[in-house]
């Protein structure tokens, strides 16, 4: 199931603005396999919420990014895991930024 560039902006939290699909755009050309996680990094931001956690488009990498803003460490446990869990049911290359909890998704590995 494809889901549009507006559908996907909105389901994150973005206006669908001129802007927004451009920058969109460079991510889904930048994250190899993009097309078979979109609705995935859906159902994972929606997920996430409930650990302090989100899904969001970097500024700095033409790439989404998942962030955890929890404080309680084991809500930050909880997230990591389920980041975790997630990447690997879908063959999803994640970044780690360092000294963050922060991790780029990078595409989908063969």
């Amino acid at each position: 199931m494809q889901i549009s560039q507006e559908g996907l902006l909105t389901q994150l939290g973005y206006h669908p603005d001129d802007s927004n699909i451009r920058q969109l755009e460079a991510i889904q050309k930048a994250t190899p396999g993009f097309e078979q996680i979109q609705k995935h990094i859906v159902a994972l931001n929606d997920h996430l919420k409930n650990y302090g956690g989100f899904v969001a488009m970097s500024n700095s990498h033409p790439y989404f990014k998942i962030k955890i803003e929890a404080t309680e460490p084991s809500a930050i446990e909880v997230a990591k895991n389920e980041i975790s869990k997630w990447a690997d049911k879908y063959n999803v290359k994640l970044q780690k930024v360092e000294n963050k909890e922060t991790y780029y998704i990078l595409g989908v590995e063969k």
